[in-house]
């Protein structure tokens, strides 16, 4: 798409000229009259006595662009929708609350979604008729947007009761999809049948779940970890190891700049969807960081510390937040920059090198892969067909050989790479996924021990404390110095999932402060006292059509979800029996949706994990720095113990922290060692001072994980 800034002495600007979305300006040029969201659009909607069409999608989005190329550039489909229509465009990601409502309105209507997301609606934000991608032209048994806009020109002329009747009918649809019932506990019995849900649908031969395009899905991963913990079920850490194995040897996966693509179109995860989402670099660099620290097993460490390295290398501000994307496209073609030929890899590469490549990387003088849009091609994906071990014995080289000879490899290719056309960054930073990333770096600064993710995480919360966080209230977007956007259910909960991680790699009791008054704020604006649960937008936000209530999982977690566990976390934390028990209403507000489908909600299952137990308060008393405080906390890093809060306590500067819970202050170390306190199953242990004795009351063996 051309960038409008450099075409502006040429073309007219919409009225998205003042926006910050990236997406927007990638359409303020258009010759369609876009609006940006707002009274304006909708005022003039009801003076011409026209619909909306209504335009949802995102930067990095590869159909939102062709559809911007083949209709929205074009004059005589502009003048149409111009004519016809009040035209508004909407960022998904900047706009959630818009793009969640209308994108389960098109689920009704269609069965399906997905972006570029076309509704077209009433003045009054009613939506009759949705879709997602159209060409310009009908073909194919599939109607153009040229026709689609006539035939309805032609309802909202001659047939106008019809549009809003449906409209009407697609409004109380929607308000019944956000309505919430009070079930039923959902105890111990839901995690095994969730296992055995996902493990229907599981691919044994490929990893991932399902037989067609493969998502990461990291919470599904999350969850079934946690059963293979309580339950030492072997299976369940077999679908983790297989999933995490196949992605990180697919082409999903980045092996020359690191970093994951946003999921396979095929089910062998070697043919992605290009575009890389900072969300799923921190949800993935999560599960690994959780597989390593379960198995041991260095390789998952590894791809864990590339994605952070990708991340804080192409997706870090100056200030040291986190950008939202990066593009599947560059000049125009999706995966350009990613792909390579047998030939540009022989003119990079020496013959050695070249002939290690192809075998290692699965490279073929006529491609491997069908890039799905022509009968040939000459290009291909890096991926591994052939794990370390095994190329061990087939190069009968040593594991360090074969590696170093492919980090040599990767360096060469990578430069080389980097002298390419780069995809578009969609350089916004918001908070939701600003929290997720402070979440991953924050558990890997605590597993590898490593100050770098320690140092990257605080200066990112620091930076959304101070520059997003206006008048005690979270703003959703940032970008170019402007922090705009009511924050929502996702940017609370996922932000505080990131400051407790934050304060237990730090023990800076700033960060749990920050995260208790933040949780304050969401119970006070976004709680539903009537029906429990959390709304995705605050009790004073800008009204929409319906207020929703979201737990689905999707490519992220669900925010309910995510705060199901934060209650919890924060409850054993600070001992308040009040939150607590809204984390039990908030499981028999949702029971119901979460039985119907538990593979939907894998997240918040993970929650109900947690609070069926055993789970851990910890308390660790010592002196900051000292060698048997550090051995303490050290150790409880080093294993997989998922369901513990821990907080440490300066015996020497108590004071802080034993604000935080009434029994902290009467904890002080035994005979001026390190002492560990720990509760569990609502009772509590005597003090020790011994690391082993520790790890026994945990439920670990001090000599495996």
């Amino acid at each position: 798409m051309k960038n409008p800034e450099e075409n502006a002495s040429k073309n007219r600007y919409n009225h998205l000229k003042n926006e910050k979305s990236p997406y927007l300006i990638q359409h303020a040029t258009n010759p369609v009259d876009w609006y940006p969201w707002g009274d304006e659009a909708f005022k003039k909607a009801e003076k011409e006595d026209k619909p909306i069409f209504l335009s949802i999608g995102y930067s990095t989005c590869h159909w939102c662009h062709v559809m911007a190329h083949e209709s929205f550039e074009n004059p005589e489909i502009a003048t149409l929708l111009n004519h016809v229509f009040v035209p508004i465009k909407v960022d998904r990601e900047e706009r959630p609350d818009i793009d969640g409502i209308y994108m389960t309105a098109c689920q009704i209507m269609t069965g399906t979604g997905g972006w570029p997301l076309t509704i077209i609606m009433t003045p009054d934000k009613k939506p009759f008729f949705a879709g997602t991608y159209f060409p310009s032209e009908s073909g194919f048994g599939a109607i153009g947007l040229k026709d689609l806009i006539l035939n309805v020109q032609d309802i909202w002329k001659d047939n106008r009761s019809e549009a809003l009747n449906s409209g009407e009918q697609i409004f109380h649809a929607l308000q019944d999809v956000s309505k919430t019932g009070k079930g039923e506990y959902l105890g111990e019995k839901i995690l095994d049948i969730t296992y055995d849900e996902l493990s229907k649908v599981f691919d044994d031969e490929n990893g991932g779940f399902g037989d067609f395009q493969k998502f990461p899905t990291p919470h599904n991963l999350m969850f079934l970890l946690r059963y293979w913990k309580r339950t030492a079920n072997k299976h369940a850490m077999y679908m983790v190891t297989k999933t995490l194995d196949s992605m990180a040897m697919g082409g999903i996966y980045d092996h020359l700049g690191f970093g994951f693509h946003r999921y396979s179109v095929d089910k062998d995860w070697l043919v992605p969807h290009f575009e890389k989402m900072l969300y799923d670099q921190a949800l993935i660099a999560i599960i690994y960081t959780e597989a390593f620290q379960a198995t041991g097993k260095m390789h998952y460490k590894k791809i864990a510390e590339e994605i952070l390295e990708y991340v804080l290398r192409d997706m870090c501000s100056k200030e040291g937040a986190f950008y939202s994307a990066e593009d599947a496209d560059s000049e125009g073609v999706e995966g350009k920059f990613y792909v390579w030929t047998a030939k540009e890899i022989k003119e990079v590469l020496d013959h050695d090198e070249a002939e290690f490549a192809s075998f290692v990387f699965d490279i073929k003088d006529n491609g491997n892969f069908n890039d799905g849009y022509s009968q040939e091609s000459i290009n291909n994906i890096l991926h591994l067909k052939h794990d370390i071990n095994e190329l061990t014995e087939i190069l009968e080289l040593s594991k360090s050989e074969i590696e170093d000879k492919i980090e040599k490899i990767r360096i060469k290719l990578y430069n080389e790479r980097e002298k390419r056309v780069h995809p578009h960054k969609d350089d916004k930073v918001l908070t939701d996924w600003n929290g997720l990333m402070i979440a991953a770096l924050s558990q890997a600064a605590q597993v590898f021990n490593d100050e770098k993710y320690l140092e990257a995480s605080k200066t990112a919360a620091d930076f959304i404390l101070q520059k997003l966080l206006v008048n005690n209230r979270l703003v959703h977007r940032y970008r170019e110095g402007d922090a705009s956007i009511a924050g929502n259910l996702d940017d609370y909960s996922f932000m505080i999932w990131g400051l407790l991680e934050l304060y237990t790699a730090s023990f800076d009791i700033k960060y749990l402060n920050a995260a208790i008054n933040l949780n304050k704020t969401l119970i006070k604006y976004f709680w539903d006292d009537k029906n429990y649960g959390f709304y995705f937008t605050a009790s004073d936000s800008e009204k929409i059509l319906i207020r929703e209530k979201k737990i689905y999982d999707s490519a992220t977690p669900a925010g309910n979800s995510v705060e199901f566990l934060n209650l919890i976390h924060i409850a054993r934390l600070t001992e308040d029996p009040e939150l607590e028990k809204m984390a039990v209403k908030m499981e028999t507000s949702f029971s119901e949706d979460v039985e119907r489908l538990p593979t939907g909600h894998t997240y918040f299952i993970s929650g109900i994990d947690f609070q069926v137990g055993p789970s851990f308060e910890i308390v660790i008393v010592g002196k900051t720095g000292a060698s048997d405080t550090l051995k303490m906390l050290n150790t409880i890093k080093n294993y997989y113990i998922p369901n513990k809060v821990i907080i440490f306590k300066d015996q020497d500067n108590p004071n802080d922290v034993n604000k935080i819970a009434e029994s902290i202050e009467h904890k002080n170390n035994v005979e001026g060692i390190a002492t560990a306190y720990i509760c569990t199953a609502g009772s509590c242990k005597q003090p020790t001072t011994h690391v082993n004795e520790m790890l026994k009351i945990l439920g670990v063996k001090s000599d495996n994980k």
